[in-house]
């Protein structure tokens, strides 16, 4: 009997395939969120749909039951935005990271002598989520909490060098480039020059540019799910550009435990 050619149509293969023992549903769902905070936090239905290959009446569900939940919301053009719900979950993670990073914090101020600071990207700002201070009565400190522009500081820089260089100019072009000092980049292609140098050195050098008179050294944490960095600052004239001879590789050190201990998932 011959058989008859089917004249389904098939959807393409989402981008990744669920592991084995995790919900599917959830993993869309949090993959929708992903893609909308890439996006610079809103999206249309059809531009998930050509990033996820999920069909249009599966993505309507799950932001359909996002919406109820708070997680995202519509707006009068019917694009989606992230939702109010998100900050709460935001800053209760943020807290507990800061609280089981401070200890790294702590020991890698008491070795090198300067302030440590942990921070990540949040809404293509940098937010400071743990500070360790230095024990100089002359020190830097940054309020936990505070967000900074990426451009402009040793940790932003150091986020934006763990991004491709299309995301790098989407953040710049959303929020600016305004120069906190006249050391400030404040020029997009320069900024992505800066960037290649730090992917080939494997650290970021803040030299002024959010405070005069103030340098820092900052270093990616590796693996970690959102792009977070580590850095050690002080005044120039304690912390010239010898000190990151001895400051990089004890920073590197610690964001790799810092990444295994904290970030990197268990089964």
């Amino acid at each position: 009997m011959e058989s008859t050619p089917s004249t389904e149509t098939t959807q393409p293969e989402p981008r990744e395939k669920v592991a084995s023992g995790q919900v599917q549903s959830v993993d869309r769902a949090i993959e929708l969120l992903e893609l909308m905070a890439d996006a610079g936090g809103e999206a249309a239905l059809s531009e998930l749909a050509a990033n996820t290959g999920l069909p249009l009446p599966t993505i309507h569900r799950l932001m359909r039951t996002l919406l109820s939940r708070g997680y995202v919301r519509q707006l009068p053009s019917r694009r989606y935005t992230l939702g109010p719900r998100l900050i709460r979950l935001g800053e209760s993670a943020g807290r507990q990271l800061g609280a089981g990073a401070r200890p790294y914090l702590t020991a890698l101020a008491a070795e090198l002598g300067e302030t440590a600071n942990l921070a990540m990207i949040d809404r293509d700002m940098a937010v400071y989520v743990a500070q360790a201070a230095s024990r100089h009565s002359m020190r830097m400190f940054t309020e936990v909490g505070r967000r900074v522009f990426t451009h402009a500081t040793g940790v932003g820089k150091a986020v934006l060098a763990q991004l491709p260089d299309a995301t790098v100019l989407e953040i710049v072009a959303r929020v600016g480039m305004p120069a906190a000092t006249p050391q400030t980049i404040t020029d997009p292609q320069s900024l992505l020059e800066e960037l290649a140098k730090i992917r080939e050195r494997g650290y970021a050098i803040d030299d002024g540019e959010q405070e005069i008179g103030v340098r820092c050294f900052a270093v990616g944490v590796p693996g970690a799910p959102t792009p977070t960095a580590l850095s050690i600052s002080g005044p120039s004239a304690r912390v010239g550009y010898d000190f990151a001879e001895t400051a990089v590789p004890v920073l590197q050190r610690t964001a790799a435990d810092l990444a295994k201990e904290l970030i990197s998932p268990t089964g």
